[in-house]
């Protein structure tokens, strides 16, 4: 929880016109939306744009393919002032596993052929991790970083797995399945020291963070807009820093293969790009309508409050406390832990977030971490205390009942 425990339920955000924030988007009235953080929600505005760029595309498709990289690139200066960083650093990906996998395309084996993970990393990065390094006849160090570890502890984790072998870092920004930091500042620091590359995966910081790479100093960073910034689906940004840039390419090549970093990457055939130029429009409706200080700050209270009611419901059904220290937290996301019996594994919590869906009516995010099953509760401005009320009422004494019955299973074994 934040440092200020949030006690009351946060006041809805509302439109210019008085009308409920979750009126700008085109969500499914029947659902409960309570998972932002997974794969976001596009604004009505934004879909409407990317709709009429499609249209443009589709009708004189001739004249669009022509013209689209320019019209990339100036799509990539408005992003990076969002970011505040160089718009000659950042090019545009379909999602941050996208651009993990350009610097794992990109890199040479320098040293040992060793790439140093944490326990807490996305599992597509990390395979592609463990891919790159059998590519180069390495292996992949994985740091154990305690779920509570704080900034000095997470560093120590992770700076014992370096050596004179290390070819390369990978870090969470913000891990994924358990919703904390990662001490990617000081991390950056010690591996510009030692000069070993660090590709920090942010994929959930563009949106979450204000100027996610303020004080971060990396090689490689990866963030997708599509998340907390609203884009359409398919839009991330692949930052990337000195020297060793010059060899990321787009993993299909094209006839931009010979413009330098990052304009390579604005020609990719006939893909599909209405997704990064339709980007904009969601991120300046959420800064025009509230501002992105004001949207920030009722996020992460909301997600405290959630984190209270829901967790307090937890309590009741269980006698336990679900309350869950990560650390390092981050605005915006909390962990609440989950009854003994669901969610032990990642494809036990994938089928509980199926089951919740069609049986409970909700879209939530269930992780598992040290065969641990947690809730990660997720808020953006469409969100309200309602809905998180909702869910301690209908959905937690349901979530009970489920774990009691996988309890008393009998042993397959």
């Amino acid at each position: 929880m934040s440092e200020t425990e949030v006690t009351t339920a946060p006041r809805p955000l509302l439109l210019a016109d008085g009308r409920p924030a979750a009126q700008a988007w085109s969500l499914d009235a029947a659902m409960k939306h309570l998972n932002h953080g997974s794969f976001g929600a596009v604004p009505s505005g934004a879909q409407e744009r990317q709709n009429q760029l499609r249209a443009e595309m589709d009708s004189s498709p001739v004249v669009w393919f022509p013209a689209l990289p320019q019209r990339i690139a100036a799509t990539r200066v408005e992003l990076a002032a969002f970011l505040e960083v160089a718009p000659d650093a950042l090019a545009l990906v379909p999602n941050a596993s996208a651009g993990a996998s350009v610097v794992y395309a990109g890199l040479p084996r320098r040293r040992g052929g060793e790439i140093v993970v944490t326990d807490h990393g996305y599992g597509a990065v990390t395979m592609g991790a463990e891919r790159l390094a059998r590519r180069w006849g390495g292996r992949v160090r994985t740091a154990k970083v305690p779920l509570d570890a704080d900034e000095e502890q997470a560093y120590e984790a992770v700076a014992a797995e370096f050596s004179e072998a290390t070819d390369l870092i990978v870090l969470d920004h913000i891990t994924s399945a358990t919703a904390r930091r990662m001490p990617v500042e000081r991390i950056g620091a010690e591996a510009q020291q030692r000069g070993i590359p660090l590709l920090v995966d942010g994929a959930h910081a563009p949106g979450l963070i204000a100027a996610p790479l303020d004080g971060v100093t990396c090689d490689f960073w990866v963030g997708n807009l599509h998340k907390w910034g609203c884009a359409p689906r398919g839009t991330a940004a692949l930052v990337a820093r000195g020297a060793l840039r010059e060899r990321l390419y787009p993993l299909i090549d094209s006839w931009g293969a010979a413009d330098p970093y990052p304009d390579r990457f604005d020609q990719q055939g006939t893909v599909d790009a209405t997704s990064y130029l339709a980007a904009p429009t969601a991120l300046d409706f959420i800064e025009r309508t509230w501002g992105w200080g004001t949207a920030r700050q009722y996020m992460d209270d909301l997600a405290g409050y959630a984190e209270r009611v829901v967790g307090a419901a937890f309590a009741e059904l269980t006698g336990a406390s679900s309350t869950v220290d990560v650390g390092m937290p981050i605005p915006g996301m909390r962990l609440v832990r989950l009854p003994a019996g669901l969610a032990a594994s990642r494809i036990e919590a994938d089928a509980l977030r199926d089951r919740a869906a069609r049986e409970l009516g909700v879209e939530t995010a269930f992780t598992s971490f040290g065969g641990t099953g947690y809730l990660r509760l997720s808020a953006h401005v469409y969100n309200t205390a309602a809905d998180y009320e909702h869910f301690a009422e209908e959905c937690v004494p349901v979530l009970g009942e489920w774990a009691r019955a996988a309890r008393e299973q009998p042993d397959a074994s």
